[in-house]
């Protein structure tokens, strides 16, 4: 009894070896990719609460969607197209290979056939003479022949650039490389998060998995600005960090500028501009509706505070004047969010210069006492994304070879040329890999050159 052909091994290899496998993988790739756009990676925790609900934020942890890029799902997928990438190329590499380094060098009837350039020259010159001439000829014009004697006919194959064919395999190898850096990167590197108030220094920060890693050296916040758009929207927010090592500041890396796009590296860590806040406290006072019973309060930062009524609130955003925002309006101005007893959720503006405007939206509304804005004592803080990616050089070796490889496979091709010497006719054949219309013009312009060559006495 014969086993069978397709056992499980072999099956297991076709699959691996399958374009089904690649096209799936690469499309998942892609789609996680854009996930991870749409939903921030890697911030701190309270700054999903501030976008998301608590149980979204659950269900989103759960499948590793804060952290796609580290999950064990996206490695396994990088993995699985490794694996498909080598399987491929091992399954292809000996047909390419034989066909680079043993070619085809006699032009038969069968491969004539096959060709789509062909030409038929008659000479009634000597086939050695009209070999001699040829050789010299294709050497000149094309690249030096391989020449050949079967069955009393002479052959010359000729070809340029044989080895672009393995321009794929530069490509997969170049993906094998990004990956092998990917990898590395994740495994002795790490990401993480800290925030800095202005005058104050870190040396350790939070990685995604809640594990602190110390620097091993120190970075303090100098100074947060940010500079705004006429409507109020934020332009651009810096942060001015020095770098100290024992508690002293490092020549060149005192007073460094950090925005959006243009990091701070030091000792192979570098820090990222990623969010800024107010760390100060905000000042209420809350009465009744005909202004009794006053009560102070304080908002230290994002922090939620509790009212007298039961409701809780906290700030989401300051202004110390909102004439900019808001005509015939002036001073202080502060936009709240409101969770009332009863579980009803609420924004609102709150002034420092207009008690009016705060008693007719508690009455109008109904949200309980009235709330009165009295300012704020600002202390700004920058939130940092800190990473170490000792994979980075490994993966730009593998974007350099892609580079190459897709240069080779587009720009360049594998040509071929044949000649036949045989009764009385000179029988030329050719191909290319790729580009076949642009090989047919040269094709065409070597064979006028061919004729008007053995033309001559």
């Amino acid at each position: 009894m014969t086993p069978p052909k397709n056992d499980f091994l072999h099956s297991l290899w076709d699959f691996f070896c399958s374009l089904k496998l690649t096209m799936f993988l690469l499309i998942s790739l892609a789609v996680i990719s854009i996930i991870g756009t749409v939903i921030p990676q890697g911030i701190p925790a309270e700054e999903y609460l501030a976008q998301i609900s608590p149980a979204k934020i659950k269900l989103y942890k759960a499948v590793g969607f804060f952290d796609m890029y580290h999950s064990w799902w996206f490695i396994l997928l990088l993995y699985l197209l490794t694996v498909n990438l080598v399987a491929c190329s091992f399954k292809r590499l000996p047909h390419i290979w034989k066909m680079i380094s043993h070619p085809v060098t006699t032009l038969s009837v069968g491969l004539e056939k096959s060709l789509a350039n062909v030409a038929t020259i008659k000479t009634s010159s000597e086939p050695s003479a009209v070999k001699e001439r040829l050789v010299a000829f294709l050497g000149a014009e094309f690249s030096t022949p391989v020449v050949s004697e079967v069955d009393g006919a002479w052959h010359l194959f000729a070809q340029k650039t044989p080895w672009c064919r393995l321009s794929v395999y530069f490509v997969h190898l170049s993906i094998i490389i990004i990956f092998i850096g990917s990898i590395v990167g994740s495994l002795f590197g790490f990401k993480g998060y800290v925030n800095i108030l202005e005058g104050e220094s870190v040396a350790k920060v939070m990685t995604r998995s809640e594990k602190e890693i110390d620097l091993g050296y120190s970075v303090r916040l100098e100074k947060f600005s940010m500079a705004k758009y006429p409507s109020g929207a934020p332009k651009e927010f810096k942060s001015i960090l020095t770098v100290l090592e024992n508690g002293k500041p490092v020549p060149d890396y005192t007073n460094v500028r950090v925005i959006v796009n243009d990091p701070l590296s030091y000792k192979g860590i570098t820090f990222y501009q990623s969010s800024y806040g107010n760390a100060g406290n905000y000042f209420l006072t809350v009465t009744d509706l005909d202004g009794k019973n006053p009560v102070n309060l304080t908002v230290s930062g994002q922090a939620s505070v509790s009212l007298p009524d039961g409701s809780s609130l906290h700030i989401m955003e300051a202004t110390k004047d909102i004439a900019p925002f808001v005509a015939g309006l002036t001073g202080a101005a502060a936009q709240v969010e409101l969770h009332t007893a009863s579980g009803k959720t609420e924004k609102f503006v709150i002034y420092a210069n207009h008690p009016e405007l705060n008693i007719k939206h508690a009455q109008e509304h109904g949200t309980g006492p009235v709330i009165h804005y009295k300012g704020a004592e600002e202390r700004m803080y920058t939130g940092l994304q800190v990473a170490r990616d000792p994979g980075v050089e490994i993966v730009w070796l593998g974007c350099f070879l892609m580079v190459i490889g897709i240069y080779i496979a587009f720009f360049m091709s594998h040509r071929r040329i044949w000649i036949r010497i045989q009764d009385g006719a000179v029988t030329v054949g050719g191909n290319a890999s790729k580009n076949p219309g642009s090989f047919q013009q040269t094709f065409e312009l070597l064979v006028e050159r061919l004729k008007s060559d053995l033309g001559k006495d």
